[in-house]
């Protein structure tokens, strides 16, 4: 057993609540890779199985159409106007796309520039009390 006492950075609150402060963020950082794995993985399975059940449904509707004897012929006016339609579809999900993207880097930004602020600030604040305490310190003496 041994009788050595803890060392001051044990017993001092603040050296504590420091270490579990890094403990904590160090844990959540190691879980974001996986996280956003196993969303993107999620999202992919997602898109696999819808597109999986929409080519089913042509395939069968195709079959159906077939055997059944109905024509499947469109005039070429339907075919443009499903076709354009499909198009402007892509290019406003295209324009989405961009406009997320660029608001989550706009968010990221200005998460950033929050963290460069608040470490200015803290920097501030701990001139300022320095300042007090030496000013303090001087009358008492």
């Amino acid at each position: 057993m041994s009788n050595t006492a803890p060392s001051t950075s044990q017993k001092d609150i603040f050296a504590v609540y420091q270490q579990n402060v890094d403990k904590y963020f160090t844990g959540i950082k190691q879980s974001v890779p996986r996280y956003h794995q196993s969303v993107t993985n999620v999202q992919q399975e997602y898109l696999d199985a819808v597109e999986n059940v929409i080519n089913s449904t042509i395939s069968l509707q195709k079959d159906f159409a077939s055997k059944s004897g109905i024509t499947t012929n469109v005039p070429s006016a339907a075919l443009k106007v499903i076709r354009d339609t499909t198009e402007e579809i892509v290019k406003a999900y295209d324009v989405q796309n961009k406009v997320t993207l660029a608001a989550i880097d706009s968010a990221q930004q200005n998460i950033k520039t929050f963290n460069e602020n608040a470490k200015a600030f803290a920097d501030l604040n701990k001139n300022i009390i320095e300042s007090w305490i030496s000013t303090f310190a001087q009358r008492s003496n």
